[in-house]
Formats: C-alpha cells, structure tokens, sequence
C-alpha cells in the first residue's frame, strides 16, 4: 500500500528542514479533507512520509500546507517541499 516513500520539508527564512514528526502525525491522524485518498499515508520519521500509488502528491502538499497553517505549525512566509525518493 505505501509504496512510495518522499521527503516532507519547509522552508522557513531562506532555511529548507524537515516537518516534524509530529506534524506528520497530525496530519495523517485527522481526515479532516474528506479525502480518502489521503488515508494512504504513513508518517516514519522527522521528514519522512511513506504514501500510497494512488496518492497524488501536488494535492498532498496543498492539503498539508491548508492543515499546517490551521494549526498554526506553518508560517505564512513559509512554505513546503514534497519530493519524492527513489
């Protein structure tokens, strides 16, 4: 099912991290899109995120974006990167 595996970072002040675990948690915890497809991700580690095939990774990102600025993890100025590895 989580067969893709991608690197979850922001940049904040010209300074590229990786998210929080606990970022990652909240966010995959809470279907708050209405979106199953969403329900196709696992949070591994500070930065790290396994997701399924069907997940589609520039709509991640917005819904994420969306959820981190709620919960106030996200700065407005800032901004995430999702890559993908191989």
């Amino acid at each position: 099912m989580f067969a893709r595996r991608i690197r979850v970072e922001y940049e904040e002040n010209g300074r590229r991290l990786p998210c929080p675990l606990k970022w990652l948690d909240s966010f995959s915890m809470r279907n708050f899109t209405n979106a199953s497809v969403f329900d196709n991700t696992l949070p591994v580690a500070d930065g790290v995120m396994e997701i399924g095939t069907r997940v589609p990774v520039e709509e991640l990102k917005a819904a994420m974006e969306d959820w981190f600025r709620k919960k106030s993890y996200l700065a407005k100025a800032a901004g995430l990167v999702l890559l993908e590895e191989s």
